[in-house]
């Protein structure tokens, strides 16, 4: 039976690039222990050139930088041969030719020009099978703002926030303030609506700290959101996986040693600084049970597909929950958040990349019975 080809896509033109590579090391390596896959490595550099075949990581970790390949989350150097395709350099859009052969793609791109339907708008004109989220679900779960007003409507608690553009900030910062201040009390989080692993974002305990919070967040995005800090809140997380009867994982708990779980926190940290991850969460059935249906809820919500990560905050006081954010494209390797709450609800890592590719195909596959043509009935 002839192998399976799987593009795997990482890198990108986002301030996650190096997290990116890491969680593709992992991918890959797995696909190729198996022997059901072929491996076509698709990289793309931080200038947005392609770069694909086998030694593709290898060149895209010499132009990383370096400093963000060191830490808990570094990429392994020496691994760095993949697949058995020859290399084709510096190929920009419309897509290379090479991923003719792909009989599924497997993006491992977190953040903007990955994790926000762009990829996967383009594969989806490419037809063929794309593992996880769709257009729809990536580009509303990357915003942050159009996100909590879709949990609104269903009813999910998400955190009380005002949210406003770059514009209105530069042209009137004392009314954006103002408004800022009557809605809500300190400490507030200041974020960019469209990052991930925490990039852009402050913690603001006073009104200087919310001035630079909003300067710092307004270099990575034209818009903007702030929100209440959730009082003495736990970090917990729960894995989803599948399409229209997804499943949830067991709860997660993630204890920062720093004020928040920022992005050295996630990716940086190493040895005692680094944060602990309790897998799974101490709690009650009935807990774990609430926060993985409202998990679940969310995912529909958006028409999820194939994979997401959520993550709530729950008041250690109270139990009140808010879902703070669902990730389309979660970290990726054996190790991280994801695939950890998967192994310790019975999903192996090897398994669980089988599942998601399965997935893909169903995916496509249904979305493939829609009519493409007009006929008078």
């Amino acid at each position: 039976m002839a192998k399976q080809v799987i593009a795997v896509i990482f890198g990108g033109r986002s301030g996650e690039h190096e997290v990116s590579l890491k969680s593709a090391q992992s991918v890959m390596k797995t696909l190729l222990e198996s022997t059901k896959y072929d491996v076509l490595p698709m990289g793309i550099t931080q200038d947005g050139n392609w770069i694909c075949g086998s030694r593709a990581m290898e060149r895209l970790i010499e132009q990383a930088n370096p400093e963000l390949l060191d830490g808990a989350a570094s990429v392994d150097r020496q691994a760095t041969v993949f697949g058995s395709f020859e290399m084709v350099e510096s190929q920009r859009l419309p897509l290379p030719s090479v991923i003719k052969n792909a009989d599924v793609i497997f993006p491992v791109l977190h953040g903007p020009g990955g994790e926000d339907g762009t990829v996967q708008g383009m594969l989806a004109l490419a037809r063929i099978p794309c593992v996880g989220c769709g257009v729809l679900a990536s580009s509303v779960a990357m915003d942050k703002i159009i996100f909590k007003k879709i949990m609104r409507s269903h009813d999910i608690p998400v955190i009380p926030d005002v949210a406003f553009v770059r514009s209105e900030w530069e042209s009137y910062p004392d009314s954006v303030i103002f408004r800022i201040e009557s809605s809500l009390q300190y400490p507030v989080f200041c974020k960019p609506a469209n990052m991930g692993s925490s990039v852009g974002i402050s913690k603001c305990s006073n009104r200087n700290g919310l001035i630079q919070g909003i300067r710092l967040a307004a270099q990575f995005d034209r818009r903007i959101l702030v929100e209440l800090a959730a009082p003495n809140p736990r970090e917990i997380e729960v894995s989803v996986l599948g399409n229209d009867e997804p499943i949830a994982s067991k709860p997660g708990e993630i204890v920062p040693k720093r004020e928040f779980y920022d992005y050295t926190a996630k990716y940086i940290d190493s040895g005692s600084a680094a944060s602990d991850l309790i897998v799974p969460a101490h709690m009650g059935d009935q807990e774990a049970r609430t926060i993985g249906d409202t998990a679940i809820r969310a995912f529909r919500a958006i028409d999820g597909a194939g994979m997401a990560r959520v993550d709530f905050l729950v008041n250690r006081t109270t139990g009140e929950l808010y879902l703070n954010e669902l990730n389309t494209i979660p970290g990726f390797t054996a190790i991280s958040m994801y695939s950890k709450l998967w192994a310790a609800s019975g999903i192996a890592y090897p398994e669980l990349i089988d599942r998601l590719i399965v997935l893909a195909t169903e995916r496509f596959s249904d979305i493939e019975k829609n009519r493409i043509s007009y006929c008078a009935e």
